[in-house]
């Protein structure tokens, strides 16, 4: 959760990777980092190791983007915060208005 001393952090200020991963988590029930990396992978067509992962989960987390709790005494979940999903949406707006714009251009 955000506090009033934190900034808010947009998706311009995240990794594409990172990007990637709040989409797959906003998209996905309390994912665990397995999953996470399972779906990732299936995109980046590789294993995604634990190197690469939990240290941008980590900073998902400290950006106050998603969560983390634990599923059971093994296995934590993740899940996007208010915040996280508010930076996916205010990028998909971004996305689409530029979308627009390339497409009238090239009509043009």
């Amino acid at each position: 959760m955000m506090t009033d001393s934190q900034e808010i952090v947009t998706m311009y200020d995240l990794t594409g990777f990172q990007r990637d991963l709040l989409r797959i988590a906003a998209n996905e029930e309390r994912p665990s980092g397995q999953q996470i990396a399972r779906l990732a992978g299936q995109y980046y067509e590789g294993d995604i190791n634990h190197g690469r992962l939990y240290p941008n989960l980590d900073s998902l987390i400290s950006e106050g983007l998603m969560e983390k709790g634990s599923k059971d005494q093994r296995t934590n979940f993740y899940k996007v915060t208010p915040e996280g999903h508010a930076a996916i949406a205010a990028r998909d707006e971004w996305n689409e208005r530029h979308s627009a714009d390339h497409e009238e251009a090239r009509l043009a």
